[in-house]
């Protein structure tokens, strides 16, 4: 067991490093484009942290662990909730992740609500919808794959429209600082993106084990253990861009990352052999329905500010952080 857990680590440990050099990428491409943190770090950076719930999940489903995949996308949302939450309530943050200055991320939440709604619907009528599956996938993945690329045209035209306005009232604005070239920031950008998908398989394989030798099963192991570990590029992330105050790119790379993993599904859906969703265990139903209460509640934290607050106490990231580890305990108590 120790061999599989020093390799478990060993695989953690490298996806979190190539995790954290995204950021500064993610960044330089955002500047040098003209994009804009928000939709870079919503699809770009989103996309590249979630590459190993791509890798781990498409690597558990190939070793039979269809609950083990599942229960990492969608325990990985609750994750980088959690982590959001979390960084919110520290003196870096000061607050202003859940508030009216990230309020323009509200579109972005909501759809990765609509997808997760999507998701769980998938998974409570799963086996009923299994006979109108086409080709082997169920129905619900080509939807998720359909929200997806409409929510990201709605939060593009969005975020276009902002920059016009910005650009209107501030028509002097600093020219790019960064000093990295855009070839250097999307070569650096693919490069950790590869050495993310190719450590990824390997932490799949030591996850079964540890499921296996512990006994406490495939959901909870990928709703807590995987999940927390293919989120640390996420948290990594969140993190690096806090420190070079790019607010934009941590919440964007939060909800991005929670609607890429929706759309992962898909994937998992063409690699088994009949129609994901009516294999999986419904139990994953609780946690995407936390993780629809858990956005909701962020997206309220950011437009709503009370006038009166107590002291050193963000009651929107406390909420967060209460329901995800109530759904956590929720799971592990149910059969």
């Amino acid at each position: 067991m120790t061999t599989v857990i020093v390799w478990f680590l060993t695989s953690a440990t490298i996806i979190v490093i190539a995790g954290s050099m995204l950021t500064a990428f993610a960044d330089a491409i955002a500047e040098l484009t003209g994009l804009g943190r928000l939709i870079v770090g919503s699809v770009l950076l989103a996309a590249g942290t979630s590459l190993p719930e791509l890798t781990v999940d498409i690597a558990a489903v190939r070793l039979g662990a269809v609950d083990l995949a599942a229960g990492d996308l969608l325990g990985s949302c609750l994750m980088n909730l959690f982590i959001l939450a979390l960084l919110d309530l520290t003196s870096r943050s000061r607050g202003k992740m859940l508030s009216r200055q990230s309020a323009a991320h509200a579109l972005s939440g909501s759809v990765s609500i609509v997808m997760t709604a999507v998701v769980a619907f998938g998974l409570l009528t799963g086996p009923p919808f299994a006979r109108y599956a086409v080709m082997g996938i169920s129905l619900v993945a080509p939807l998720v794959l359909l929200t997806y690329l409409l929510g990201v045209r709605l939060v593009y035209l969005d975020q276009r429209i902002a920059v016009r306005e910005f650009a209107e009232k501030e028509p002097d604005h600093a020219a790019p600082t960064t000093r990295m070239t855009l070839p250097t920031a999307i070569g650096g950008f693919a490069v950790c993106a590869i050495v993310i998908l190719l450590v990824g398989p390997s932490m799949a394989r030591s996850a079964e084990q540890l499921a296996e030798m512990t006994g406490l099963g495939d959901t909870f192991v990928g709703t807590t253990l995987v999940a927390l570990c293919t989120s640390l590029p996420e948290f990594v992330s969140m993190l690096a861009a806090l420190r070079i105050g790019a607010l934009d790119l941590a919440i964007g790379n939060a909800f991005g990352s929670n609607a890429f993993n929706m759309v992962l599904f898909l994937p998992l859906d063409l690699a088994t052999s009949e129609p994901l969703f009516s294999v999986v265990s419904m139990r994953h139903a609780i946690t995407a329905i936390g993780a629809i209460i858990a956005t909701q509640i962020v997206i309220l934290g950011q437009l709503y500010q009370a006038e009166r607050r107590i002291r050193g106490i963000e009651p929107d990231a406390t909420l967060v952080i209460f329901i995800v580890v109530a759904v956590l305990a929720t799971i592990h108590l149910i059969p």
